[in-house]
């Protein structure tokens, strides 16, 4: 039996509590599970919405390679009891980290020591279809694709719901307690909100000019178990910042994704998809990988990759029945793979907040705003701290503290490659796992002035059976 539609605080309210949620991204649907047992939940979205995995207009990014962190699968486990099963039956993997990484981060090759963390490698799109699936499926939630916002109802103090134009050309109001804008990087929020006369929140932008560049390949026979395989720039270098990653997903298909940013960035040129991987990156591993495989699709590039991050938490007169979660608040450059951890982690204490006041307490929509700041300020550290050190970035230049705690944590991961235990701890920061204050831990930064216990890898850490396997007995 599932909990009342109503908070600790709402009272003996005889009307059900109703919560809209802009967007049926993913951040949009943790936002529902997030608000399903408090409120009768209508998600909102202007795309067309499909039953199965396939790409829509809203979500572009979906064409690239898409890490779902342990960060963030742990808080989608828990607001979807199951998922992870289901992600896995649908033909995603679950790879533990560091095992089922070859990778070559700033610092040096990563050591496959056995599982710390792990991720979920799988095509964005199956994702979300999984859990659009199990949120279409719950009684308690409405889903109306093809439907545009066309602004908030009610004004400067309080939201008490959305303006909408449907398919059919039918304008109407649907009331609310609670709007939850998680329209992604396209959100107009900051519109609606100026248009009720809400002070704007400050903003701040690091753009490193970075472009994506995909292309989908079949898998070479044999590679069911085949790791993660990932190039990284060294941004302590006066040069453009190039990666390639390998992410094995379903259907037997390898996703390569390559990266660049200004004076080096990838082109949408088939010809020149492969020497990218092979001769621009630090290491030629992924050129190498699919020299051999089948392309599948032709190349596709995105440049929307800027940091931009709005800080609502800051607006003084923030109105009720109002949220911002996921890319609304915050986006990140894709090469990190953190968005999609974070918006679970805001969905997760946006529950948190509701249970704990009501969906209708006074103060509430403030408080998961201030709360949501802080798994979204770890990942703004960690991508901005990298992509304002490359060649013709722009944005705010880090401080003397900043830079001082930047080398601290270039020794830490050049330790980090020869100890475990560093590694672990730095793991858990870059997974969204543990906080950022892990890394100053006393045992760590006793690990991090004695260095590492182990020489630096000189190859990557492939197996003989993975070598073998695609680039044949010689190499």
């Amino acid at each position: 039996m599932s909990e009342p539609l109503s908070g600790p605080r709402d009272g003996a309210a005889t009307t059900p509590r109703r919560a809209v949620v802009v967007g049926a991204g993913l951040a949009g649907l943790l936002a529902a599970a997030a608000l399903r047992d408090h409120a009768e939940v209508t998600v909102v979205e202007r795309d067309a919405l499909t039953e199965g995995p396939e790409p829509r207009k809203g979500v572009p990014q979906a064409r690239h390679a898409h890490l779902l962190w342990s960060g963030g699968a742990r808080a989608m486990e828990e607001l979807l009891p199951g998922v992870t099963d289901a992600w896995l039956a649908a033909g995603a993997r679950r790879i533990p980290l560091p095992t089922g990484l070859v990778g070559l981060s700033p610092q040096g090759w990563v050591r496959r020591w056995p599982e710390m963390e792990f991720m979920i490698a799988c095509s964005r799109d199956l994702l979300e279809s999984v859990v659009r699936a199990r949120l279409v499926a719950d009684p308690r939630v409405t889903v109306l694709d093809r439907t545009e916002i066309v602004g908030l109802a009610g004004d400067a103090s309080r939201v008490t719901g959305i303006r909408l134009s449907s398919a059919d050309g039918e304008d109407r109001v649907l009331t609310a307690d609670l709007v939850v804008d998680a329209a992604g990087r396209g959100s107009r929020g900051t519109a609606w909100l100026d248009a009720l006369g809400v002070a704007p929140a400050p903003m701040d932008e690091v753009d490193s000019g970075l472009v994506y560049a995909s292309r989908v390949f079949r898998a070479p026979a044999g590679t069911e178990e085949y790791p993660v395989v990932n190039v990284q720039p060294d941004g302590s270098q006066p040069v453009p910042g190039r990666s390639a990653t390998l992410v094995p997903i379903e259907g037997g298909r390898w996703l390569v994704t390559l990266s660049g940013t200004r004076g080096g960035q990838p082109t949408a040129r088939s010809e020149e998809f492969e020497p990218f991987a092979r001769d621009d990156v630090r290491h030629p591993v992924v050129g190498e990988l699919i020299s051999r495989a089948e392309p599948l699709t032709d190349v596709v590039v995105t440049r929307s990759t800027i940091n931009r991050r709005r800080f609502f938490e800051k607006v003084s007169g923030w109105p009720d029945g109002f949220v911002a979660i996921g890319d609304s608040v915050a986006t990140y450059n894709p090469i990190y793979g953190h968005g999609m951890s974070v918006a679970a982690q805001s969905a997760l204490v946006l529950r948190e907040r509701v249970a704990a006041l009501g969906l209708t307490a006074p103060g509430l929509a403030r408080r998961v705003q201030k709360a949501v700041a802080k798994p979204v300020g770890l990942a703004w550290e960690l991508a901005t701290g990298t992509d304002i050190r490359y060649p013709e970035a722009i944005g705010k230049r880090p401080n003397a503290a900043q830079r001082l705690f930047g080398r601290y944590v270039e020794r830490l991961m050049r330790t980090a490659l020869g100890r475990p235990l560093v590694f672990r701890a730095y793991l858990g920061v870059i997974t969204l796992t543990a906080p950022i204050g892990a890394l100053v831990r006393p045992e760590v930064v006793l690990a991090v002035l004695r260095g590492s216990v182990n020489p630096p890898l000189t190859e990557p850490p492939l197996t003989e059976d993975e070598r073998r396997t695609v680039l044949g007995a010689g190499s």
